[in-house]
């Protein structure tokens, strides 16, 4: 693998020659033609009244797998924007269509249509275990698709200037900097979220897997110590190892806050990068166990109770309807397009079936603390090739990104064999792949003398990753504004990582960088908006503040109006800590201080009355708080804290409160604000939220 590998690719980007003839602009800003993306045509064309009333139109363009979804709002209504969504990998052009999604009604409600296409289609899904060219799953297609609906809008409301806003998280936040990073003249600002940087894949899943693999009898303990009321030191109790995994992950980035979800977070999207890794870097998973300074070499006895190498045969492949009668759960791989894997084994066989997603093997493998693996082939046609495994359920393993051929290949009776060895040596993958000192979480590796403590693999893979997301290696150096949310709470893209991006925002623009971007942190929020489900007493949905973001975002582009200043932290050896108070934490979340006589833990008798006092306040020219909720029981069921002010910028809330059963409960206060203070909107209500533990006894 050369270094070449990582240049940069500069791509002019494109338009359909029409779009030129409806923007008031100076054509010699419009973007040029790009000829993969010439003949858009539309196959849809009708107006909808769900979510809201809109014009919807589908369509693509012929000679590929591109396909785009328009939903325009009434003439009256519209104010000459649109903003379109960037999916984490090249998806489905209908997501907005889901019951629950708000994105339509949002954008409507804006002023805007909203946008949202296929990325290309799952032939444009690149990265180094994928070989089509970078830039057309991460910027090209998406651009065509914004160029083309220009010139729809212009029929329908006239000739005008069209403002286009872009906005992605994740794999979709690499795409949507590297959108803005690599075009001229087709988004005018964009609301990038919970980044990672072009060191994050796979070292972020590396080092939370290692951790998660020596302290997993200890993160029940780790996660009460960290969490409201708790000791505050995680590190009570444990051994060298423990202390020195959890010390190296805390120090890598991983929200020590975090852990509680450390039952159910698993690996998240390493499933989907593992066969990245393995292809670009092979030779790392033998030299893992066989040559020091690696740690399988070095200490081999650290992995007695870990490795497993069981032989056994294959019973039967499972579809996603057996496998779920079985008692296996989660069939679907995070980091993973819709639809791709089954179209890829449709492809592969022809004969209509479903794609397996789990085997039952003849023989149920011993106990390990099984994060993945592989699936060797042992006989038959395929013998000798791999399958990579997510998780062993007694007989039954479920697959996770494979080679469809393959698995078309494997028969009942097959020798077999579960190997987690690679998966093992994945765990510290991280110590080897050092890059400059820009990172200094990586300074734990690095001599007094600045020379990597291990050995290093000729090729840092990180930067290969965020290329195939981001078309480019990101910089930093974009076209427009931008708008940058991250999360404090975030395991899978380290809160650190947006403030990497500030850096280099302020390296490159220096006296003119508050002029192009803001930072802003959402507080108790996770990688993904939608996983405060499954914590609401903890964690906040962030959808408002990408909702105020762009709407923010469009009135400076558009109007001048500088949005409210940059969140104000510090990182401190790879945790972002916020500041404590709203003037100084600045921003757009409310902060909201949840005490009982002053502390954030009680002790009280079963039927003792307590007060709960909580102090909100709103930062400076960021809103006003027009809701609060209780929740006493951990169920997640709120209850209205029936707010009698008026909305206001700064306010306290008192309840009393009582517990007629002994035991350890967290009471949470769960606000939101509101820019205007309009109690009555739907959107941007921007939450946070605080608890505090009670302990009650008889």
């Amino acid at each position: 693998m050369k270094n070449g590998l990582l240049v940069a690719v500069a791509v002019s980007m494109t338009a359909s020659p029409l779009c030129g003839q409806q923007q008031q602009q100076d054509p010699a800003s419009a973007p040029a033609q790009d000829p993969m993306f010439a003949e858009p045509y539309v196959d849809v064309d009708e107006w909808r009244a769900a979510p809201v009333r809109h014009r919807y139109v589908h369509g693509g363009f012929k000679g590929t797998d591109m396909r785009f979804s328009f939903y325009f709002p009434d003439k009256a209504q519209y104010q000459n924007r649109f903003f379109q969504y960037v999916t984490p990998v090249p998806d489905n052009e209908n997501l907005a269509q889901a019951p629950g999604d708000d994105k339509i009604g949002f954008s409507i409600s804006s002023g805007a249509y909203f946008i949202e296409t296929n990325g290309g289609g799952t032939s444009a899904i690149a990265g180094p275990a994928f070989r089509p060219d970078p830039t057309i799953g991460a910027f090209r297609a998406n651009a065509a698709a914004a160029i083309f609906s220009r010139t729809l809008a212009a029929q329908m409301y006239g000739p005008h200037r069209t403002y286009g806003y872009l906005y992605g998280g994740s794999g979709g936040g690499y795409r949507t900097l590297g959108s803005m990073e690599n075009t001229v003249g087709v988004w005018d600002g964009a609301v990038p979220f919970v980044l990672g940087t072009p060191m994050a894949a796979p070292n972020v899943f590396a080092v939370r897997m290692h951790a998660m693999r020596i302290l997993e009898d200890r993160l029940a303990q780790i996660a009460d110590a960290m969490d409201v009321g708790g000791s505050g030191d995680p590190y009570a109790g444990l051994n060298a190892e423990e202390a020195g995994a959890l010390r190296e992950v805390t120090r890598m980035g991983f929200p020590l806050k975090s852990w509680f979800g450390h039952k159910t977070m698993g690996v998240h999207a390493f499933t989907a990068l593992y066969q990245g890794m393995v292809m670009a870097d092979p030779g790392y998973f033998s030299d893992f166990w066989t040559k020091p300074g690696y740690l399988g070499f070095d200490r081999p006895e650290a992995f007695k109770n870990a490795r497993l190498q069981f032989d056994t045969t294959v019973e039967q492949p499972l579809g996603e309807e057996a496998a779920v009668a079985r008692g296996v759960p989660d069939v679907r791989i995070p980091g993973t397009s819709r639809g791709t894997a089954e179209l890829a084994w449709q492809s592969a066989v022809k004969d209509g079936s479903a794609r397996p997603v789990a085997i039952a093997l003849r023989d149920t493998p011993p106990g390990v603390d099984f994060l993945g693996g592989d699936l060797v082939i042992l006989s038959g046609e395929a013998a000798g090739q791999r399958l990579a495994l997510r998780a062993i359920k007694g007989n039954i393993v479920t697959l996770g990104v494979v080679d469809s051929k393959t698995l078309a290949r494997l028969k009942p009776g097959y020798a077999v064999r579960i190997d987690n060895s690679n998966f093992l040596a994945a765990q510290t993958y991280h110590r080897h792949q050092v890059p400059g000192p820009e990172y200094p979480v990586w300074d734990q590796f690095r001599r007094p003398d600045g020379q990597p403590v291990y050995p290093q693999r000729p090729v840092n893979l990180g930067p290969l990753f965020a290329m195939g997301a981001a078309g480019t290696v990101p910089t930093g150096k974009f076209n427009g504004k931008i708008i940058v949310v991250g999360a404090t709470l975030d395991r899978e893209a380290f809160a650190w990582q947006s403030d990497w991006y500030r850096q280099r925002f302020e390296q490159i623009y220096g006296a003119d960088a508050g002029n192009r971007y803001r930072l802003w942190f959402a507080e108790n929020a996770l990688h993904g908006a939608s996983e405060w489900e499954g914590a609401p007493t903890r964690v906040i949905n962030y959808t408002p503040l990408l909702q105020q973001a762009l709407r923010d975002v469009a009135a400076w582009v558009e109007r001048g109006v500088p949005p409210p200043a940059n969140s104000g932290y510090l990182v401190d050896d790879g945790q972002v800590i916020l500041a404590g108070n709203a003037s100084d934490r600045k921003g757009i979340q409310p902060i909201v201080t949840l005490r009982i006589g002053g502390a954030d833990k009680a002790y009280v008798k079963t039927g003792e009355p307590f007060e709960l006092v909580a102090e909100i306040e709103v930062p400076p020219g960021a809103g006003k708080i027009v809701d609060a909720s209780w929740e006493f029981e951990g169920t997640g069921r709120f209850v209205s804290a029936n707010l009698t002010d008026t909305p206001s910028a700064k306010m306290q809330i008192r309840k009393q409160w009582h517990y007629d059963t002994p035991g350890t409960f967290f009471v949470t206060l769960k606000v939101e604000s509101e820019r205007d203070g309009n109690a009555s909107s739907t959107y941007a209500r921007i939450p946070n939220l605080s608890r505090a533990r009670v302990i009650v006894s008889p």
